[in-house]
């Protein structure tokens, strides 16, 4: 390999690679994630609260195989909690009024312990037109209730795109500050207002109240703000109204490719971006090279 690779972050050089190899020759009956927490440990790999960034190793880990350089283990059943995603019995019953009625509107973070989490999994994997999977990298939850404790929407925001043409340029950071960066903006993954709730208004007052706390409980979560919100939209199912409705701002639109179309055929739905400031001086934050 003549130069590094970017990869998660890191740059990752050929003594890595190697490094990466003797683990898994010198550990055969490790699995995947098993892997990437003692690799996570080797490279003293954590976040800024100290936790080993397990999930961000796993997927290194696959780009690594995607690009021919080792041959990881089968795949096993992952035996982690998380991985279990268990009907939990919710009512439907249809909430049609005005948004008045409803607030104060509650925004609930929702943490591994919390006796929502499964509920949020079960919902957005049944309700959700892309599901759910476990979130890899810095992530943060959300369930939406109304005043009586009902509940009306989820909102999950995960890591940002690794680059993406119309951001890059809106926000004029050199790639060297978008390395280095990049985590501090989130992306909103999942927006679902619950197929029975049929409330005018109710998704751009969510989305309002989310970009009041977002950055608090991110610090609060991961030792470090969050400066600018992203999201992609499918044109070809949205028009994306209620984030313009919430002053999200329009960026342009995706080319269509996946970040792991190295050859440019693989075709996915063309989405509009969306990005909203959480500071005034977010661009001046976010492209600082040091």
């Amino acid at each position: 390999m003549d130069k590094p690779l970017v990869l998660q972050g890191r740059n990752i050089t050929s003594a890595d690679i190697e490094c990466v190899r003797r683990l898994i020759e010198d550990n055969p009956s490790l699995s995947r994630w098993r892997l990437s927490i003692e690799l996570c440990r080797r490279w003293n790999w954590t976040d800024a609260k100290g936790r080993l960034k397990d999930m961000a190793s796993r997927t290194l880990l696959l780009k690594l195989e995607q690009k021919g350089l080792l041959v990881l283990p089968p795949r096993r059943k992952d035996p982690r909690p998380a991985a279990l995603r268990p009907h939990v019995p919710h009512s439907k019953d249809t909430i049609d009024s005005g948004l008045q009625s409803l607030r104060p509107v509650e925004i609930v973070l929702v943490e591994p312990a919390s006796p929502h989490w499964n509920l949020f999994a079960c919902l957005l994997n049944e309700y959700h037109y892309l599901g759910y999977k476990t979130s890899i990298g810095e992530s943060v939850k959300y369930l939406v209730l109304d005043r009586r404790g009902r509940t009306l929407a989820c909102v999950l925001f995960g890591s940002a795109a690794w680059k993406t043409a119309p951001r890059d340029l809106f926000i004029g950071w050199s790639l060297q500050a978008r390395q280095r960066n990049v985590n501090l903006i989130t992306n909103n993954t999942r927006f679902l207002i619950l197929p029975w709730v049929k409330v005018p208004h109710l998704a751009s007052h969510v989305l309002s109240l989310v970009s009041k706390r977002i950055m608090g409980d991110w610090i609060q979560k991961y030792n470090h703000p969050v400066w600018a919100l992203e999201t992609f939209v499918d044109s070809s199912r949205f028009k994306g109204t209620c984030y313009k409705a919430a002053n999200w701002i329009y960026l342009g639109k995706t080319k269509g490719r996946t970040r792991s179309d190295r050859f440019h055929n693989i075709q996915v739905p063309i989405k509009d971006i969306y990005l909203y400031p959480l500071a005034r001086n977010f661009r001046q934050t976010l492209a600082a090279d040091s």
